[in-house]
C-alpha cells in the first residue's frame, strides 16, 4: 500500500458569511477577498506541512492545479513541486497534475516535468487531468466539446517528446510544431509513471487501461462516493482483459485521527464545516457545461461529483454536520478505528494507492501536524502490508540510486570544505 499526503492549499480566511454574500468560490469569486499577506503565510505554512509529511514517512506528497478559486490556491502546482523536490529526499513528488489541454503547447508540460524529475532524482509521478469545467472551460476559456480531444492530443505529444531521441515534427489537430525537442528529459526511462485523476468518466477508465496509466478517483465525498467509480474502472479493465493489479488504482480520502472518536469529532468539526460549506460553494452553472460530459459517461448514469458538490452548496447550511462523518466524507476516529476502516475500504475496492487529505478547510498548522503525526506513527504501520505480497507496483517512481543523488546543499558544502583547506 502506498500512502500519499495530498494538499489542496485552500484559502484559509473565508468569512463566516461567505456563502451568503458570494455567488461562488470558483470562477467569479471576488478578487477583493484575497489578501496577499494571508497568501504569503498560507503558502509557506502549506509547503512546511508537505515537507513534514515526507519526513514522517509518507510514500509521496501530492499537489494539483486549479484556477480562479479559493478552494485550491495552486494555479501552478509545478512551482510548489519544485520546492518539494529540493526540500525532500525520498518521497515521490506527485503532481496531480498539469491540465494538459490548457497548455499551448503541451511541450511545456513535458519540459517542466522533465525538470522536476531531474531535480528530484527521478521521484516524479506525472499527473494528467482533463481539468474541471470551472478551471478549463470558464476560467481558461476552453471549448468544452473540444476539451477531451485537446487532452488526448496533448498526452500523445508529451509521451512522444519524452520518448524520441531526436527532434521531430508534430502535426496534430490542435498542435503543430516543426521542432519538438524536449530539453531536459526526465531521469526515469522510458518515462515517469502517469496517474490520471478523475471523477468517473468511462473514457478515462478506458484510456488508463489502454495506456497503462493509474486511475486515481478524486472525490470530495470519500470512499463511499468513490466506490462506484472504482468499480466501473475495474469492470472496464476486466472487459479489456487486463489484470486487477490494485496499484493501478487510487482514491482520495479525508481523514481526521485523534485518541478517541469523540475527540476527533470535536477537533475536526470546524475544518470540515469550513471545507464543505465554504470551499465547495460553487455555482452549479459552472459545473457541467454542454459538451463537457461525453455520451458514454452520460449513458453510464454516472453522476458528476463536481455537480453534486455544486448542488449541495446551494443549500444555506447542511442540516447536520455529523453527516460529513457518518457518510464517510471524512473518516474520523482513533488510530485503530481509522486503520480498520481504511484496510477494509482499500481491500473492498482493490485500491493500492491512498491519497490522504490530512489538512482540509481552515485546519490550523498545529492540528494538521497532530493529524499527520498520529496517522504516520499509528495508522500507517497498520496498512503498509496491503497488496505488496501479491502484486508488483509498476506505477511507482524508481528514483536514482542513493549514491548518485545530489542532496540539497551538498555541492556547495563540498566546495566550501575544499576552500577552507
Amino acid at each position: 500500500m502506498k500512502a500519499l499526503w495530498f494538499h489542496l492549499m485552500p484559502y484559509p480566511d473565508l468569512k463566516d458569511d461567505f456563502k451568503q454574500k458570494h455567488n461562488s468560490v470558483w470562477v467569479d469569486i471576488d478578487p477583493g477577498v484575497y489578501d496577499p499577506t494571508i497568501g504569503h503565510r498560507a503558502y509557506n505554512e502549506y509547503i512546511d506541512e508537505l515537507v513534514h509529511a515526507a519526513r514522517m514517512g509518507f510514500d509521496g506528497v501530492c499537489v494539483n492545479e486549479h484556477h480562479a478559486n479559493a478552494y485550491g490556491m495552486m494555479p501552478s502546482p509545478n512551482l510548489i513541486a519544485s520546492a518539494l523536490a529540493r526540500e525532500t529526499t525520498d518521497a515521490a513528488i506527485c503532481v496531480m497534475g498539469n491540465s494538459v489541454a490548457l497548455y499551448n503547447p503541451p511541450t511545456r508540460v513535458a519540459e517542466e516535468f522533465g525538470m522536476l524529475d531531474c531535480i528530484s532524482g527521478g521521484r516524479l509521478i506525472a499527473g494528467f487531468p482533463v481539468g474541471t469545467p470551472m478551471d478549463a472551460c470558464y476560467a481558461y476559456g476552453q471549448n468544452p466539446a473540444l476539451l477531451r480531444a485537446r487532452y488526448y492530443e496533448g498526452i500523445e505529444l508529451i509521451l512522444r517528446a519524452w520518448k524520441e531521441r531526436k527532434p521531430f515534427a508534430f502535426n496534430g489537430r490542435f498542435n503543430k510544431q516543426r521542432y519538438v525537442n524536449c530539453w531536459p528529459r526526465p531521469i526515469q526511462s522510458p518515462r515517469p509513471p502517469v496517474w490520471v485523476p478523475g471523477g468517473g468518466s468511462v473514457e478515462t477508465w478506458r484510456m488508463c487501461a489502454e495506456k497503462d496509466f493509474v486511475y486515481a478517483n478524486l472525490s470530495y465525498f470519500g470512499h463511499k462516493a468513490s466506490k462506484a467509480a472504482i468499480a466501473g474502472f475495474w469492470n472496464e479493465m476486466k472487459a479489456m482483459g487486463r489484470e486487477p493489479n490494485p496499484f493501478q488504482a487510487g482514491f482520495l480520502q479525508f481523514v481526521g485521527v485523534a485518541e478517541t472518536r469523540k475527540e476527533a469529532l470535536d477537533l475536526y468539526r470546524e475544518p470540515a464545516d469550513y471545507f464543505y460549506n465554504r470551499c465547495l460553494h460553487t455555482d452549479p452553472a459552472y459545473a457541467n457545461p454542454p459538451g463537457y460530459t461525453t455520451e458514454a459517461t452520460v449513458r453510464s448514469a454516472l453522476g458528476s461529483q463536481v455537480m453534486q458538490a455544486a448542488e449541495q452548496s446551494r443549500r444555506k447550511v447542511r442540516a447536520d454536520q455529523n453527516d460529513i462523518f457518518d457518510a464517510g466524507h471524512v473518516v474520523i476516529g482513533s488510530p485503530d478505528e481509522v486503520a480498520e476502516t481504511i484496510r477494509s475500504v482499500c481491500k473492498d475496492m482493490n485500491v493500492g494507492n491512498l491519497m490522504l487529505l490530512l489538512h482540509f478547510g481552515n485546519m490550523s498548522a498545529q492540528l494538521t501536524r497532530y493529524n499527520t503525526d498520529l496517522f504516520a506513527t499509528r495508522v500507517l504501520p497498520q496498512i503498509r502490508d496491503l497488496f505488496e505480497d501479491k502484486w508488483e507496483n509498476k506505477w511507482w517512481p524508481k528514483g536514482m540510486p542513493a549514491q548518485n543523488r545530489v542532496l540539497p546543499g551538498a555541492t556547495f558544502d563540498a566546495i566550501s570544505g575544499i576552500a577552507a583547506q
